[in-house]
Parts: C-alpha cells; structure tokens; sequence
C-alpha cells in the first residue's frame, strides 16, 4: 500500500483475533500498522503484534529495495505494537532505535534491553532530519500509555498518530469511509478514559497542517482530516454527539424488556428516530458504551437482583464510570417482584458522575406491565423527547 510516493505500509492484517485486548469483539479482524519513509534515511515506523513479526519483517525488506533501514521509531509500547522489535534490531544491527524515555525503560522490561549503544531518546520538539523529509515529536503521555509519542512529517503533512485515531477492523486500502462507527467504539473503549490528555495534544495538533494521519490501527485517513479532528474534540471533551437515546436493559424473565420495547416505541411515535436498544446479557457492551457516548439522552432499566441490581447492568454502569460518563440526561427504570431497590442502587452508582440530569419519572414495574407501568412509560417518553442538544 503506498501512502505517498516516498511512504510505504508495511502492517499486517489480524484476521484471527475475536477478542482485541481480551476483550473487545472484533469481527472483522484488526490491523497492526507500521509505514516506512525512504529517504536518504530510511525511518521505519513502528512494530507489530509478535505473532505477525516474522510477516512484517518480510514486509518491511520490500520496501526497502535492497537497502538497509536506519531507524526504528516506536511510537508506542503496547505488545500489539512492539512484539517484532527484538527481531528488528537482531536482524539489522547497525539501526538505531528511537523512542520516549519511558519507552526506553518499557524495552528493558519486555526485552531485557533497552538497547543502550543504539538508542536516540527523543522528547517534545526533537526533530530528526532524513534527508527531505523531517520528523518532528509530539508527546502524547496517556494517550493511552504514558511513554506515548507521536511525529509529524514535515513534507508531506502526515501525522503519524499513534493508537490515535485508530479503528477496529483490518486495513483495507479506500476504507476510510467506515472509519466512524469503529472508530468511535475503538475511542470509548481504549482512549475515552483520557479525554483531557487527548485534549491536550489536540491543542498541539492545531498547530499542524495536516493532510494525512497515519494511526496504528485502521486506515490511511486522507480526504475528512477536520471532520476527524472534530469528532476527536467532541469525544474527548465528552460532549454529546447527536441528539437521540441509548436504552440499556437487562431482563431475566422478558418483562423489563418488554417495558423497554413499549418506551422505544412510545417514542418513535412522538419522533425520535435516533434509538438504540441493548440488552446487556446478550448484546456487546462496547458497542451500548458507543452508543452511551454518542447521544444525549440514556435509558437503563434492570431488575433487582440479590438486594442490588442485575450483575450485567452493574457491570455497564462501571464502565460508564471508568471512561467518565457526564453531560447526559438519565432516565431510570426498575422491576423488584417483592422489593424493589434497582432505582435506588442505580442513583447510588451513578453518584459522582458529572453534569448528569435525571429525568423525574422513576419507573417501577412490580412485575409485569400494566396500565399502571404504561401511564409511567408515558411520561416518560414526554420527559426524553426533550433533547439536551
């Protein structure tokens, strides 16, 4: 894949992963990127997931043309990123390595070496000249990890991002027309908790004329760069992205579901178009945590469980919390046959979360629906089809 005349990829393709970090499901496999720039220097950029090192190496050695890389980068530490490094540097002796100090004390740890008589420690604002091309560092510390850098070359305008930016999904080449929706889950799930740090090197990054930005996973991003700087400053500062509503439930014999359907449809029919449902027992939690973050307004509705509430609804809550969930109205729903506490422990475990309005109407389902139940869904539904956008 070539990103400009003198920009090569070099990545490779996960196409058996199911779970990405253990935990996110990804479907349609995942990408390790890494790029060379060929110049006087030739800079490779970044390493790959251990299992794919041997692959990226032989990736790598075609690009080069018969040449000999003179530079390692590594932009970040994190094993899906850094697994081929010691197969790099044993295979081309007299490159030298590149990266944050912290970086630097990751590598001895991993490695057993942090490379010492090889080794350029780089900081914000060093620069590093290969010819007519020029690097220049940005630090980006928890972005997601604290050794985190990213460059920026001169010459062509890319930024070499990091897991900034990134997606789920393998690389393909034109793909940058699906970026968002994985791109928004990847974001909440493995950066979201970050936003202040994000914004922090946003505030760099508008320094910068951008006209590519080269992540570590997902595609080359090319035509869109404000609409993707954009969204990045609205997710970071944890701003709602649209108007709409989540509504997350989970139900052990079907009747908080079909509560939850009777509300969807309620307010559908005064015109919202923009719901999305999951039942967290089933559904990928990620994906609601997308939805959670994308709209304005959010909808969770459990049963009492064991004198608390359902483990699955518990368990999205703490997720909520860990990526700073805020600026969002909440509306609550709860089913207790014989005592009903699920309202309650809900208010409980959304404490501390800021700039979050709840809407008055607190459903209780003793049960199973009835005209009682409905009349509450009514109101409501008049309660949420007040945006806070």
């Amino acid at each position: 894949m070539i990103v400009t005349k003198d920009i090569k990829y070099a990545g490779v393709n996960d196409l058996d992963i199911k779970l990405f970090e253990g935990q996110y499901e990804v479907p349609e496999g995942m990408a390790y990127n890494s790029y060379l720039i060929s110049d006087e220097k030739i800079a490779v950029m970044d390493s790959v997931d251990g299992s794919f090192a041997q692959q990226w190496l032989e990736n790598v050695e075609n690009e080069l043309q018969d040449r000999l890389p003179d530079y390692l980068i590594v932009h970040h530490m994190e094993p899906d990123h850094s697994g081929g490094i010691r197969l790099f540097m044993d295979k081309y002796k007299d490159a030298q390595i590149v990266a944050s100090k912290p970086a630097f004390n990751m590598m001895k740890n991993y490695f057993g070496t942090d490379y010492p008589d090889r080794q350029i420690v780089v900081t914000e604002g060093s620069e590093m000249k290969l010819g007519s091309h020029m690097l220049k560092f940005i630090s980006a510390p928890m972005v997601h990890w604290p050794e985190v850098m990213m460059s920026y070359e001169v010459k062509e305008k890319v930024l070499f991002s990091a897991d900034a930016f990134g997606k789920f999904g393998i690389n393909k080449e034109n793909s940058d027309e699906d970026w968002e929706g994985e791109a928004r889950r990847y974001y909440f799930g493995i950066v979201g908790k970050f936003g202040r740090q994000v914004q922090a090197v946003l505030k760099k990054a508008a320094d910068l004329d951008i006209s590519i930005i080269c992540s570590l996973h997902g595609p080359v991003l090319r035509d869109k760069i404000d609409h993707y700087i954009d969204l990045y400053d609205k997710w970071s500062s944890y701003s709602p992205e649209e108007a709409g509503v989540t509504i997350a439930y989970t139900s052990v014999y079907g009747n908080t579901g079909s509560a939850v359907y009777e509300l969807r449809d309620l307010l559908k029919s005064k015109g919202i178009d923009k719901i999305e449902v999951f039942d967290l027992a089933s559904d990928d939690m990620s994906e609601a945590v997308e939805a959670a973050f994308r709209y304005d307004r959010i909808v969770l509705a459990t049963t009492t469980y064991n004198g608390d509430i359902f483990p699955f609804m518990k368990t999205f809550i703490e997720h909520l919390k860990d990526h700073n969930y805020c600026k969002r109205k909440v509306a609550l729903i709860e089913n207790g046959t014989w005592a009903p506490v699920a309202n309650k422990k809900m208010s409980e475990y959304l404490e501390g979360m800021n700039e979050l309005s709840f809407c008055e109407t607190k459903v209780r389902i003793m049960g199973s629906l009835n005209e009682s139940v409905r009349e509450q869904l009514i109101s409501l539904a008049d309660e949420l089809c007040v945006s806070i956008l």
